[in-house]
């Protein structure tokens, strides 16, 4: 697939086939990934690959923990967020709320199927060492990035998850991370369910104009 088709076609899949996926396709995907730069060349990415029964204990302990504290789906923010953002954030849910299931809840299909990782039949868990400053995130998010441009060109469905970073204790208990090790961010990965109307929605993004200045 080109690479500009790709970029251009890609969205969030938020239901999946119970289809599971071969080992061969992840480790081909996670060999792309990691094709991505990084700072000085450190590549301070590592992948917890979870799938099947495990990927399922790992939801039902997620979804779990996600009702007794009453976490949620929302921006990480230290102070209120302008309007501007807010409108962005409301363009994602007008997209998603008219292709939800039939009596879903908007915040709890979210909460609830980001903690599911959606039924995908697999998770990507990324984690970072803890010598490593937060700086080197954005090199998680660019790896991030080309693993799923590379899925979408393979024909398969992705979904960046964050809510489960409250629960990177027990996460990292359930599935033996080091203590030194740091969760990042997630992904659920898999054959995109083509008969779930939600995968059909697609969010909008702001004109070039509204976030670019330009100076010389």
């Amino acid at each position: 697939m080109d690479l500009f088709k790709a970029i251009e076609e890609r969205k969030s899949t938020r239901a999946y086939l119970e289809r599971s996926l071969e080992r061969e396709v992840i480790e081909r995907l996670l060999h792309l990934a990691t094709r991505s730069p990084s700072a000085i060349n450190l590549q301070p990415w590592e992948f917890i690959v979870v799938s099947g029964e495990e990927r399922k204990r790992l939801s039902r302990m997620l979804v779990k923990l996600l009702r007794e504290r009453k976490a949620t789906c929302g921006p990480s923010v230290k102070e209120p967020l302008p309007l501007y953002f807010k409108r962005r954030q409301k363009d994602l849910l007008e997209s998603i709320a008219p292709l939800l299931p039939e009596g879903a809840v908007f915040q709890e299909f979210i909460n609830e199927g980001s903690c599911n990782f959606y039924g995908a039949p697999t998770a990507i868990i990324l984690t970072i060492d803890h010598a490593f400053s937060s700086r080197h995130f954005t090199d998680i998010g660019i790896t991030m990035g080309w693993f799923m441009l590379a899925a979408h060109a393979m024909g398969l469905g992705t979904c960046p998850i964050g809510i489960i970073y409250p629960f990177q204790n027990e996460i990292k208990e359930n599935l033996n991370i080091p203590d030194r090790k740091e969760i990042v961010a997630s992904m659920a990965v898999g054959y995109p369910d083509p008969e779930a109307s939600v995968n059909r929605a697609r969010s909008g993004r702001v004109p070039v104009s509204d976030i670019v200045k330009w100076r010389g």
